[in-house]
């Protein structure tokens, strides 16, 4: 192994582009994608990434607040961008720079509708969000004729979508309660229809969506987590290449003798004549939190496992590395491609999503073509 600069995510947009064309292969040549690259592109880059993908061909972006779509905005992404949380206290700046905000009660309609007026705007492209079943955000669907009416008596906006949110389509126990909330935005879609002249298009689906409920791609499908690599089941995971590796090294390495303790509150004791110990340069504060510690994660050395010993401190860790041999310098994989951000998070009781977006800010991003 070589010596690396430190703690890094390397990027790799080649892997992106073939999580796009497998995900792209799995709907209609008709069917829009909307590329989901909220919360830094699910810790990774969110420019690089959506750069990427609008030179590959994506439809839509979708962003979870306002600040989000003007830093693509700024780094030169032409595409309709969605913002799926907007506040009110921007929607001003959403229609400045040409954002389309999700509306998902008749608070945020309204006010918006106002803003749309008060700035003059015609058919402001606008996406109506219906609630069926993951009771989180969006209107119900006897909220139909009330929305339909709001939207009737102004010129200022136009819906150009619909869409909803499947609250458990990568869980095969739930089917039925997925085909259900399908089968109501069906109705929600047919009603609006009639009431209202925007003929929006449909969309519903998420990553496990797409592949797990072609009857539910309608117009355009949402994809997040399998752009990144992850697609919530093993089947799928084999077409599936995680696109991001974090990579670190050894600070230093120390002997301990038996009795000897690590770390914050003294949580590892070394049970043997010797144990090695290294310290790598990456904490709680980049993302690796104290979860992962007293030997429930891992990171690989030289191929082989180093458990996370004691409890995770702020900027460092410390992992056991008594039956490897390496040096300081040497490079250590939190994961890659082989070792995946789900296997690690699954040590900790957690999700890939969540161990990604948590990864800080402060850590290098290296992009690789």
């Amino acid at each position: 192994m070589t010596e690396t600069a430190g703690t890094v995510l390397e990027i790799n947009l080649k892997r992106l582009e073939h999580n796009y064309r497998f995900l792209r292969s799995k709907i209609p040549h008709t069917t829009k994608m909307l590329a989901v690259v909220k919360a830094f592109a699910y810790g990774s880059d969110a420019v690089a990434v959506a750069l990427k993908l609008q030179a590959l061909g994506a439809n839509y972006f979708a962003v979870a607040y306002t600040s989000e779509g003007v830093q693509l905005r700024n780094a030169g992404i032409t595409k309709p961008i969605m913002v799926l949380h907007p506040q009110i206290s921007n929607f001003k700046t959403i229609i400045e720079r040409c954002l389309e905000p999700s509306l998902y009660s008749a608070r945020v309609l309204n006010a918006f509708i106002t803003v749309a007026q008060q700035e003059k705007q015609q058919d402001y492209p606008i996406h109506i969000k219906f609630n069926t079943g993951l009771n989180r955000l969006g209107f119900f669907e006897n909220d139909v004729d009330y929305v339909t009416k709001q939207l009737n008596t102004s010129k200022a906006v136009k819906v150009t979508s619909l869409f909803s949110h499947l609250a458990a389509s990568e869980d095969h126990n739930e089917r039925d309660f997925s085909l259900n909330q399908i089968n109501t935005f069906k109705k929600i879609a047919a009603n609006f229809k009639q009431k209202n002249l925007d003929n929006p298009f449909l969309h519903m689906t998420n990553t496990s969506g797409i592949l797990n409920y072609p009857e539910a791609h309608f117009d355009m499908v949402r994809t997040g987590i399998g752009l990144y690599g992850f697609g919530n089941d093993p089947k799928f995971n084999k077409s599936l290449l995680p696109i991001a590796n974090l990579k670190t090294i050894i600070s230093q390495i120390h002997h301990l003798e038996k009795g000897e303790t690590v770390g914050y509150n003294r949580t590892f004791k070394a049970t043997s004549i010797i144990t090695k110990t290294a310290t790598l340069p990456i904490g709680h504060a980049d993302g690796i939190t104290r979860i992962f510690g007293n030997e429930k994660g891992y990171v690989f050395i030289k191929g082989k496992k180093a458990p996370i010993i004691g409890n995770v401190c702020m900027d460092m860790l410390m992992v056991n590395i008594t039956d490897i041999d390496c040096k300081e310098g040497d490079e250590v994989i939190v994961f890659d491609e082989k070792h995946t951000a789900a296997s690690f998070a699954q040590t900790g009781g957690t999700i890939s999503y969540e161990l990604l977006t948590a990864i800080s800010q402060r850590v290098a991003r290296r992009i690789i073509e």
